[in-house]
């Protein structure tokens, strides 16, 4: 049976009225409640929420993290010449009243402030280094520094910046080739100093050992030397002492020694006289 046209179209406008007064915040989500396009209050708790019909209306925003990712920025160094710079920051909202107030609620008005604030502290940060620091390590001092410089905006747009990264930090081919070039140069002068360090630590270990050689030698000599001549002042002594006792024998001794030595090959020539003292003991052994 159909309904009665004077129960339906109360019960329509009973429905729509109960629809508009309700709305419903999920956990990544919070809402502003106005009244005339006046902020009236802030709902961030999820679930269902109530206002009045026409008079008021809900507008939601994210409270997951937010995301700029701006195209690739060229900044001047100390030295006057460019790097890109590629980068991406996360930040969320934190005060929607605020957030509402300097933005109209436009994230991408948002992510446009936003990037002028890093894109200024960057190019304060990168001008006051030269390349070879942006290049060789100083990103997360530099970065560190950026993030610092967007405390004050939870104050400003009602929005935290978490987090600031660089993706990559470029160099324009002709400044990449000087760049190479004079760090080519540093290690060349690096390695001519290490060389030069080290040929001269050889010439000094080498002075020291010829030095330690020469004293070495000196003083085998020196007592080779006293024991040759120890040797000698005691061979002269047994030598007299033997003389005295027996100059006889001792001539005998002697003369044999000399037979030997001047005879230790059988090509051995001598060319003397019969009669010389040489021979004594062979014509008279009492050697007259």
């Amino acid at each position: 049976m159909p309904l009665n046209p004077k129960i339906l179209i109360p019960l329509i406008i009973i429905a729509i009225v109960a629809y508009s007064s309700v709305f419903t915040v999920n956990q990544w989500e919070q809402a502003l409640v106005f009244k005339f396009r006046e902020i009236v209050r802030s709902d961030d708790q999820p679930g269902l929420h109530f206002m009045m019909p026409v008079v008021n209306a809900a507008k939601k925003f994210e409270k997951r993290l937010l995301n700029l990712d701006q195209e690739p920025q060229r900044f001047l160094t100390i030295e006057k010449k460019d790097v890109i710079v590629d980068y991406y920051a996360k930040w969320r909202i934190t005060d929607v009243d605020k957030f509402y107030t300097a933005t109209r609620g436009d994230v991408l008005y948002a992510n446009g402030l936003l990037g002028q604030r890093i894109n200024r502290a960057l190019r304060d940060e990168f001008g006051a280094r030269t390349v070879q620091e942006v290049v060789a390590g100083e990103r997360t001092q530099i970065l560190s520094v950026v993030t610092a410089s967007t405390s004050n905006l939870p104050q400003e747009l009602g929005i935290t910046v978490v987090d600031v990264r660089t993706k990559r930090i470029d160099l324009p081919t002709e400044v990449s080739n000087s760049v190479y070039e004079r760090m080519r140069a540093e290690r060349n002068r690096v390695a001519k100093d290490f060389r030069a360090r080290g040929s001269e630590a050889s010439e000094r270990i080498r002075a020291n050992a010829d030095r330690e050689r020469e004293i070495i030698l000196a003083n085998a000599y020196r007592d080779a030397e006293m024991i040759r001549g120890e040797g000698d002042a005691q061979a002269t002594e047994i030598y007299a002492a033997a003389y005295t006792k027996d100059e006889e024998f001792y001539s005998f001794y002697r003369s044999l020694d000399a037979y030997k030595n001047s005879f230790n090959d059988s090509n051995d020539v001598l060319l003397l006289e019969p009669k010389s003292d040489f021979f004594r003991y062979f014509n008279n052994s009492k050697g007259n």
